[in-house]
This record gives structure tokens, sequence and C-alpha cells, in this order.
């Protein structure tokens, strides 16, 4: 990436960071939703599934076990954000407008990708912080919670992606609120509130083949020193595979809109 590439993207990512600033309701309502649903499911489903688990089991046990999954429902929630405010600003003729300036044409997308990685991760401490005050103790060394942040940055860059690509594909804004939905219903088809061993065949052989399960399977393991198994590297693999896919879906709209 060249200097002006590079300060372009800078200038970008300010720019989203005074939006999310200024729509900060659209930031709690983002933030609200993986915090009710851990405190719904700790609260009022926790002890009985809790149970489930074996071990000494209860609220306790299900709290530990839970919030890798609710972690992942705070990404695929935060980026319908994202798919939102690049729908805005390809449907407001905000992009026509950068397109007659001296910038680099990159920096666009750049710069809501960026931006909304960094507030992903200030909404996953949030959630985390939430997850630490009803229960959750995990027993990762620095290491661990290194590789931890890790895999949680490269899991919000690859959807961060797909979600641009989202926005760029939507014909409104409505629309773009609308397409990251199923992605935030893949944490309750996979391992993040209950365990696939319990579920019907078709339905554990969708959870345990699907993006999120490895993702969440290192996660669990990295915070509670489960085993991890070959699922760091199917985790890997997914963030790989989601973020090619998104940015060259992205890449191709851009410059496709670019042409009409």
């Amino acid at each position: 990436m060249t200097t002006m590439a590079v300060r372009d993207s800078a200038t970008m990512l300010r720019r989203q960071l005074r939006h999310m600033t200024r729509a900060w309701t659209v930031t709690l309502m983002l933030l609200a939703v993986p915090v009710i649903f851990l405190l719904m499911f700790v609260y009022v489903l926790g002890d009985t599934l809790g149970n489930g688990l074996g071990g000494s089991g209860g609220r306790a046990a299900y709290v530990n076990y839970v919030t890798p999954g609710i972690l992942l429902v705070a990404v695929a929630g935060s980026i319908q954000g994202t798919a939102i405010s690049v729908a805005m600003d390809m449907t407001e003729g905000i992009i026509a407008r950068f397109r007659t300036m001296a910038i680099a044409r990159v920096s666009v997308l750049t710069g809501h990708v960026l931006g909304s990685v960094l507030h992903n991760l200030f909404s996953l401490a949030v959630v985390l912080g939430v997850a630490v005050l009803v229960g959750f103790r995990p027993s990762a060394t620095p290491l661990e919670w290194l590789a931890v942040a890790a895999l949680l940055a490269g899991t919000s860059f690859a959807l961060v992606w797909l979600a641009v690509a989202l926005g760029l594909a939507a014909k409104t804004v409505e629309s773009a609120s609308n397409l990251p939905m199923p992605l935030l219903l893949l944490p309750f088809f996979g391992s993040g509130f209950v365990p696939t061993d319990s579920m019907p065949a078709g339905l554990r052989w969708f959870a345990e083949h699907q993006p999120f399960t490895p993702i969440m399977e290192t996660l669990r393991g990295l915070l509670l020193g489960t085993p991890i198994g070959d699922s760091g590297a199917l985790a890997a693999g997914w963030c790989a595979v989601i973020t090619l896919i998104g940015y060259g879906w992205a890449k191709r709209l851009y410059n496709r809109d670019r042409t009409r």
C-alpha cells in the first residue's frame, strides 16, 4: 500500500470513528444484543443447561461454556452496522464525491473495515467484562489471551469484509440491515450454547461443519483449558476463506459501481 493510500485510509478511519461516536445509539443497540443474550441464557436457562454439561454443572459451569458463543454473537451482530454504513455511503452520493477527489480509491473501503474492527474489539471487551461480572472465570495464560485477541480480531476482520460486500450488494439501506442477520444465527446452530452431540444427526452435522463452531471451540479451549484438537487450524482456515471471499466480492462490486 502506498504512502498516499495509508494517509487516505487513516483519514477515512477518522471519518468512520466520528460517525460511530455521533451515532452512539446504534452502537448501544448493537452492544445490547449480546449482553441481553448473555444475561438471559445465564440467569434464565443457565442452571438447567449447565446441569446437562456434566461435572458440577449449574449456572457457574454454563457461564463458562456459553461466553465464547456470546463473543461470536457480538461480532456477528456488530457487522450489521458496517453493512448499513456502507450502504448509506453508496446510496447517499458521498462515494460519487469521493471519486472526484484526489484520494486513493481503496481508502474508502479500508476506512470502513478498520473502523468496524476497532468497534468490534471495543464491543468484545465490554461483553467480556459483563461475562466476568456474572461469573465467567477464564484460566488462560497471557500467551493464550494474546491468541484469543488475535482470533477475535481475525474473525472480526473476516466478517467485516463480508459485511462490506453485503452493504455494497444491497439496493437500499433497509435491505443492508437485514442481509447480515443470518450470521447472527450461526452461533446458535453450532456449539455456542449447547454441545453438538446433544443435537439430532442432521443438525449435528451442520453444527460441526459450519464456520463458527471451530472458532468457538478454539476460544473455549484457549480461555478454559479444554482440548482444541484441529479446531485452531479450522478456525484460521475459515477466517482466511471468509476474508478472501468478502474482499474479492467487495472489490468487484465497488469497481463495478465505479464503471457505471
